[in-house]
């Protein structure tokens, strides 16, 4: 389903699939950065005004605030007509109350009249038909608009096209690697469209939070649904978690390494600093040994050396037995060979689970069910066996 906030079902600000309006709290497919309101149920203190500036959400992942200097009793899902730098625009309340004033002060902007455009009003039915008409349109242009781009041979993907509520503005979000000289290309946009003409450059992340999709992990793009801040992901990311640096899984649909390489980043650089450095070398008397990799989860290294015949053997032992043979050999005392070693060959505790819940097993009918259509399928014929054991008991009276 869809709604206004999205590309896929953008109409007259309902969703399709539920009657909350945009306002469900199980942050469904309906919103995107969507933000439940844990505050709806609270009362203001007394002589507390409702905050006047509302978060408004547009086409995707755009939004912006607006002063309420109306005091209008406005809820989210309302769909209303804001100010613009020309004419009006149309966008759907996303958040309301002391929560806009929590994100104000997270994103460090300060909340002075001035600086936050008017709510006009409740969008009108004439002004939601009018926004439908734009919306309509921006399939189309965004077609036509890269085939024009590509006729001027211009280095440019147009990725998405967003028209003002009132159709007089077009604004086109494009990616591009170097600078590029559109200005031929607005003088045919805006021959073609008859319409004010905006060239909004954005990266490749915030190109796919506005398109959105489903990441290799089956959910939807993190940057589509919560992600705000995009910050720098390294290799040695991957590095630490022991993860193979081949940049077809580690890349996601923006073409740079996931964000989700750093969700996990610090639990493992905790773990990591209780290990022995992984360029030491074990010095045996049958020669060196050298690191392999590590186990993070088992706390466990992994050594290879050669044996006689000139082959690769690998050797397991935990980070305490790798520190007692790193201390013997700063001490000088060459260990024998890793073979003859201490290894961890640790047994695991074997998991036995137990009847807590005071159920039995959900199979425990089925073998008394077989037994009943084994006697009820002959109630009145003897079994055989019982027959056989009958004549061979007569025909052998001793």
């Amino acid at each position: 389903m869809g709604c206004s906030g999205c590309s896929t079902g953008r109409g007259n600000g309902v969703p399709a699939g539920c009657n909350n309006n945009g306002s469900c709290g199980v942050n469904g497919a309906c919103n995107k950065l969507n933000v439940f309101d844990w505050l709806s149920n609270m009362r203001l203190p007394v002589g507390q005004s409702v905050y006047d500036v509302v978060e408004i959400r547009f086409k995707n992942t755009r939004k912006e605030y607006f002063k309420n200097s109306s005091l209008l009793p406005l809820k989210i899902g309302d769909v209303v007509a804001v100010e613009s730098a020309s004419g009006h625009d149309i966008g759907t309340v996303s958040l309301t109350g002391e929560l806009v004033r929590i994100q104000l002060k997270r994103k460090g902007v300060e909340n002075k009249g001035e600086e936050f455009k008017k709510i006009y009003r409740l969008a009108k039915e004439a002004d939601i038909e009018k926004w439908q008409q734009a919306v309509d349109l921006e399939q189309p242009t965004m077609v036509k608009a890269r085939q024009m781009a590509t006729g001027l041979k211009l280095h440019m993907k147009i990725s998405d096209v967003e028209f003002q509520g009132d159709k007089s503005k077009a604004t086109f979000f494009y990616t591009a690697d170097d600078r590029v000289d559109f200005r031929e290309l607005i003088k045919l946009f805006a021959e073609e469209f008859k319409v004010k003409i905006e060239m909004k450059q954005i990266g490749t992340r915030q190109e796919a939070g506005r398109v959105g999709g489903l990441g290799s992990c089956g959910r939807e793009l993190c940057c589509s649904t919560w992600l705000t801040d995009f910050r720098t992901v390294n290799t040695s990311a991957a590095r630490y978690q022991q993860l193979s640096l081949n940049p077809q899984k580690l890349a996601g649909q923006c073409g740079k390494l996931k964000c989700c390489l750093n969700y996990e980043l610090d639990s493992y650089v905790d773990a990591v600093k209780d290990f022995p450095d992984s360029n030491i070398r074990l010095e045996t008397k049958s020669g060196l040994a050298y690191h392999f990799k590590s186990d993070i989860f088992k706390r466990q290294m992994v050594f290879n050396q050669k044996d006689d015949n000139g082959q690769e053997q690998f050797y397991t032992f935990s980070i305490e037995q790798v520190k007692e043979m790193v201390e013997m050999n700063k001490k000088g005392i060459k260990i024998d060979r890793l073979d003859t070693a201490k290894s961890d060959k640790t047994e695991k505790p074997k998991i036995t689970f137990q009847n807590v819940v005071g159920q039995d097993s959900i199979t425990r009918f089925d073998k008394q069910n077989k037994k009943n259509k084994q006697k009820n399928r002959h109630p009145h014929r003897p079994n055989n066996n019982q027959g056989a054991n009958n004549n061979s008991a007569k025909s052998n009276p001793n």
